[in-house]
């Protein structure tokens, strides 16, 4: 495998610059595409979808990128914009209510992707579903018990390796668990990083968003599993540092160190 057999998209949602300065820079970077977040503050909100998607689009264009994905709504209007400006992922992360059981509440999601997958299937767009630590489809055997009884074109897993490392999951094994429904896989990095003393009662920790090198989720063994398995689809870099003020630094690092990870 070589970096022409997949794209490099970013998740600009650390920027909230006007568009054609962050095409430029995201192109000068070497990306191929971004994911959008169709969100409320963003260059794009939901209200303003309509007009401002295309427009997005176009201006992005102009830089070399393709929209490869959006994070935000997943109502029939949002898949048909997505489908006419040929962008093929809505990607979500799913948290579980407090007070609800976990399977109680994916018997729930069933339901709502049941009642998604006609209009999936009509417009061509994919719902992406990404796993998150915390209180949400925290891991790859969640995505896949989730979405196993779909058909990839309809409803396909986004693996984020870090979100995985935080559940103790390599990512050898997490890749297995969801090639057969894979659309996508996110880059970053994290460790847990302790928030008080040893002489505290109670141990206390926190995440820090760290850069690609660094933290529990090792890009050399994720890259070089999907070398292993050939696949051929958008590495997306999500752009979540701890450290914010480094942003751009960080992610001009970032994408050289994934480039050469997959030369």
């Amino acid at each position: 495998m070589s970096t022409s057999q997949v794209t490099f998209t970013v998740f600009t949602k650390p920027w909230k610059t006007p568009l054609p300065q962050l095409g430029a820079f995201l192109q000068k970077l070497g990306f191929n595409g971004v994911e959008l977040p169709v969100r409320p503050g963003y260059q794009v909100t939901p209200e303003s979808r309509r007009k401002r998607l295309p427009e997005a689009a176009h201006i992005l264009a102009d830089c070399g990128l393709t929209i490869n994905s959006i994070a935000g709504p997943t109502d029939e209007a949002m898949i048909a914009l997505c489908a006419e400006l040929k962008i093929p992922i809505i990607r979500i992360c799913l948290d579980i209510p407090k007070e609800t059981n976990y399977l109680v509440y994916e018997e729930h999601l069933h339901r709502e992707f049941d009642a998604l997958v006609p209009l999936l299937d009509r417009y061509g767009v994919t719902l992406g579903i990404q796993n998150h630590n915390g209180r949400n489809v925290a891991n790859a055997m969640g995505i896949r018990h989730l979405i196993e009884k779909y058909d990839r074109k309809h409803i396909a897993a986004v693996l984020d390796p870090a979100h995985c490392a935080l559940n103790g999951e390599i990512p050898e094994l997490a890749l297995d668990i969801v090639w057969s429904h894979l659309c996508m896989v996110n880059l970053k990095n994290v460790l847990w990083q302790r928030t008080n003393g040893p002489e505290t009662p109670v141990a206390a920790y926190t995440h820090y968003w760290t850069s690609g090198r660094q933290g529990l989720a090792s890009w050399e063994c994720v890259t070089s599993e999907l070398k292993r398995r050939n696949y051929s689809g958008p590495i997306c870099l999500t752009a979540e540092y701890s450290d914010e003020a480094a942003v751009d630094r960080l992610i001009a690092e970032d994408i050289a160190y994934a480039k050469s990870l997959f030369a």
